[in-house]
């Protein structure tokens, strides 16, 4: 029953601006790290953010930097991501992840420990 559903994505113009949204059904959103990954058409899978719940630190990948910011709402168990200024470059389908400390989530994901990805949400950046 532990489950993450994506949403929020759609067709912005470049300079656009986009919420997505991490539903998490199952288990408590406030006790565990989230992350938020994507992947372009022709590209590897990407971390773009991760937001620790041990020192309240977030990480974003240089690209995004400025643009991109997290955010959670405990009380809806629902995690977001508010995309800025969006470009072209930002075409992906974006997925989030959990686990207890974005160290752990990310280690796993760049050792491809992470098999298990909801459907995402596809986000199309273009004039």
């Amino acid at each position: 029953q532990v489950q993450l559903v994506e949403s929020g994505g759609g067709l912005a113009q470049p300079g656009g601006s986009l919420r997505l949204s991490c539903a998490a059904t199952g288990f408590a959103l406030d006790y565990y790290a989230i992350g938020w990954f994507r992947q372009a058409p022709g590209k590897e899978r990407e971390a773009v953010s991760c937001r620790s719940v041990t020192d309240g630190t977030t990480y974003y990948t240089d690209s995004v930097k400025g643009r991109f910011t997290m955010s959670r709402d405990n009380a809806k168990n629902t995690a977001y991501l508010q995309m800025n200024s969006l470009k072209p470059e930002d075409t992906a389908v974006y997925y989030c992840a959990t686990d207890r400390a974005c160290g752990l989530l990310l280690h796993k994901f760049y050792n491809n420990g992470l098999n298990s990805w909801g459907k995402g949400t596809l986000v199309t950046v273009s004039s």
